[in-house]
Parts: structure tokens; sequence; C-alpha cells
């Protein structure tokens, strides 16, 4: 523990119990306003990478309203609050619409909304076990992913007992090798995955190669879109360079997730997933008819939801709709290509693959970690990369304020500079140590040590500071 876990420790009143009696609503809404005001303004400047997918504080401010009117509505009783029905069935209807669920005549395309990425991942990973355990009579799924694939797909098959196997990327393009996907397929695989865009460089894997391959293997195919799946379309129609077709258009596509909490511009903890037919959806469907509390179902993991979620995420959507969605998107796509450009500026540095939005890059002269921590000490927050060593900016609304590419150029020129000097100098990189790899690879020892690491910040985010 250190004082930058709990910088409010000495400014706020400590809750070690449960007060004995209640403040004013006027004094907690204070509070809670000076954190949120300081915390904004790390993120307000445009130089934190993705987080803040929208970054508009009339937005927020109107979405909060919409959440309010139905934050304390328990969508599980339906027979209360029909409206979550028409919320949760439109979203899914545009989205679907959005993939193109019009051009699947081979099924009956549906959905569910879900709790952020990480719950669409797991209900479709779900759905692909009990699917084939009741069409196939596999009892010993596994799933086949590429290696930038997502580490919820990792959890997704830890939780729900399913195999994982995970197959090489081309470090040029850091698009997943389809011949060692099909080596890994074998008649207990339920599904593989292809991603558009991957998290760590944000590049689209050949889906219509991948199509073909789940065809041929007679197996699912899972579209990660919860990074890209509500920008990447808008994408397409402005012909921005590098996006393939990855939906429904895809006979061999069959499920899809897509983030509305992201580049939907939503409020957290909203994700939709799709599904070719209604018989994939349905078969994680859960029930349990002879309890004594009364006959039970849910649709997926989770019991109760505010319907301020579903209110929240309706809301932004039909607020924004193809032409506020298409307008941002030409916004963000513009700055990107200015960055990108900025980057391909110095000879020094190296992108990864062909990126569109996502702009991970490393360099073959010095530790890409001296320029992080340089930009670091100019308010920059970059994502970091390992094995290789890289750094990305997901670009996103706040980078699209007036002045943010311009610091963008002006600061990466002199962190190169510095990096070049520090690498002469044979300074390491401090942000390294953290965000890279281990040096020769990865250990048993050095996983067991970053996992202890790992578990006392988790720890401490969990925790009060000492008495």
């Amino acid at each position: 523990m250190s004082s930058t876990d709990f910088p409010y420790a000495d400014r706020f009143a400590v809750n070690r119990t449960l007060p004995q009696h209640g403040r004013s609503h006027d004094e907690i809404l204070d509070e809670l306003a000076q954190l949120s005001k300081e915390e904004d303004a790390f993120w307000e400047t445009g130089k934190v990478s993705g987080t803040m997918y929208c970054g508009d504080h009339t937005h927020y401010d109107f979405l909060t309203k919409a959440f309010g009117l139905f934050a304390h509505v328990n969508v599980l009783q339906r027979d209360m609050c029909p409206s979550a029905t028409r919320f949760e069935g439109e979203i899914i209807a545009m989205t679907l619409d959005l993939f193109h669920a019009e051009a699947v005549t081979d099924g009956e395309p549906v959905g569910m909304v879900t709790s952020g990425g990480t719950g669409s991942i797991a209900h479709a990973v779900l759905a692909y076990r009990d699917h084939a355990a009741q069409t196939r009579g596999i009892t010993r799924p596994n799933f086949v992913k590429p290696e930038t694939g997502h580490p919820a797909f990792d959890k997704a098959c830890h939780l729900f007992g399913v195999e994982l196997r995970v197959a090489p990327v081309d470090p040029e393009t850091t698009l997943v090798d389809v011949e060692a996907m099909a080596a890994l397929i074998d008649e207990n695989t339920v599904a593989i995955l292809g991603s558009a865009g991957n998290y760590p460089y944000g590049t689209v894997d050949d889906i219509a190669a991948l199509s073909d391959l789940a065809l041929d293997k007679g197996v699912g195919l899972h579209v990660d879109g919860c990074l890209g799946g509500w920008i990447l379309p808008f994408g397409q129609e402005l012909g921005v360079a590098d996006i393939p077709v990855f939906d429904f258009r895809l006979p061999g596509v069959t499920t899809i997730s897509a983030d509305t909490h992201k580049y939907g511009y939503s409020v957290k903890g909203t994700s939709v997933c799709l599904f070719r037919d209604t018989s994939l959806r349905n078969s994680q469907y859960f029930f349990r008819t002879d309890w004594t509390g009364g006959k039970y179902c849910s649709p997926g993991m989770d019991g109760s939801r505010s319907g301020g979620l579903l209110a929240a995420t309706w809301a932004s959507m039909v607020s924004l709709g193809r032409d506020g969605y298409l307008g941002y998107a030409r916004q963000i796509f513009d700055v990107a290509a200015t960055m990108k450009a900025t980057i391909e500026a110095h000879p020094e540095l190296r992108l990864m693959g062909r990126p569109t939005f996502v702009l991970s890059f490393t360099s073959d002269e010095f530790d890409i970690y001296l320029v992080n921590d340089f930009m670091r000490q100019r308010g920059w927050r970059f994502n970091g990369q390992q094995y290789p060593n890289a750094i990305h900016m997901a670009v996103t609304r706040p980078q699209t304020l007036p002045g943010v590419t311009e610091a963008f150029a002006t600061d990466l020129a002199d962190a190169v500079a510095h990096a070049k000097e520090a690498a002469g100098r044979g300074e390491t990189a401090l942000s390294g140590a953290i965000y890279g790899g281990v040096a020769g690879g990865m250990t048993d020892e050095a996983d067991e040590f970053i996992r202890m690491i790992m578990t006392d910040m988790m720890d401490t985010q969990q925790s009060l500071p000492p008495a």
C-alpha cells in the first residue's frame, strides 16, 4: 500500500463501520462532486487512451437523467416494468441492424444485453458449450482463439470448463494464422474466435477466411467486436481502409459481441451479444421449475438488473442515430490518421500491423517504454503491450478536441529524442517493469511473482487505508 492508493484519506472521513447517523444529501453530493471534478480533469485533456469514449458532459448528463428515471427498477420483474422489454428489444434490434442481420437466411437472428464485454464473451462461450452438448453430444469441449483474443475468453473457458487452445498471430500483420488455427480444431471444438478489432492492436482478423474455416469444420465462429463493434461499421461506410467485412454477411459468423458502453457512447455496464439463430442463444437459458420460491428463469447469468442501464443505452442510441455515430466516427478516424502519420514520421518507431483507430507502435532501436515514461510526464496515458513491447493509443472523442493532435506531435518528437538519449546512456524504462514483457520470455518464477504483485494490487483496491 502507498499514499497514492488512498489519495482522499487525509481529506475525507474513512467509513470503517456503518455510520450511526446519516449525512445530509447536500453534503454527500458536494463530496462526490469534488471527486468527480478532480478525476474527470485527468481525461478531459484528451491525452488518455480509450477509457472515456464519449467525453461529452452534455451527453453524460442526458444519460444520467435517462438512467435516473429507471435506476430503481428491477428489469427481472417485467410485469411491473414492460418498458424494459421495449428498451431491450429495440437495443438488440438496432444492433442486429448494424451488423447486417438481414443477410441471415439460415436462422432467426437474436441477441441479449449483457453487463459488458466480459459478459457478452462469457455468454457466447457458455452458449457454444451448452449448444454443442445438446446437439453434438460434446462433453469435453474446446474453444480456439488467436493469441491476441481478449483474456475474457480465457476467463470464460476457465469458469465453464472449456479447454482453451491458442493460435499464434503473424508478427507483421498482427492477424491470426488461419492455418495454425485450423490445425487446433478437432471433433470437440465448439467454436473459434476472430477479433474486430483485437484489443492490443485494433486490427481485424481475416474473418472471411475464418468464416470459411468454421463452415468447413462445422464449428461456431464468434466475432469479438467489443472494442470495434460500434465504430468499424461506420468506418466501412466512410470508406476507411483495412476494415474487411466481419459481420453476419459472412455465413460462418454465428455470434458477435459489441460493447455499447464503448463507441456506442452509453454508460458503463452494457454490451450486446448477438446470435445467428435463436437456438444458440436459448441453449444457455436457465430454468428452475420446481423451486419452493416459485418458478424461476433467466436469459443469462444476471438476475436483478437496473432498468437504468437499459434506458440509458437505448437513449444513447436513439439520440445519436446513424448520422450522429457516423459523424463522430469520421472525426475519430480523421484524428487517428493524423496521429498515425505523426508516428510514421519517426523512422525510429514502427506501427504494429495496419491500424485504423487503435494505434499501437514499438521501436527496433530502443525500449518503447522509454517513450512511454517521457509521455507520462507530459500527461499522456497509453496502454501497454508485451511480447513484443509496444504502447497504443485507442483514439476516442476526447482526442478530437482542438490542440490534441498538435500536442501529440510535439510531445512524441520530444519523447523520441529522450528515448534515444536515454538508451545511449543505458537507462532502463521505469514503466517497462510494469507493462512490458519479461526479458527472455515468461518463466514460471516470473509468472508467480507477477501474480503476487497483481494480487496485492487487487487486495488494496478493495481495502481501506491503514488506520
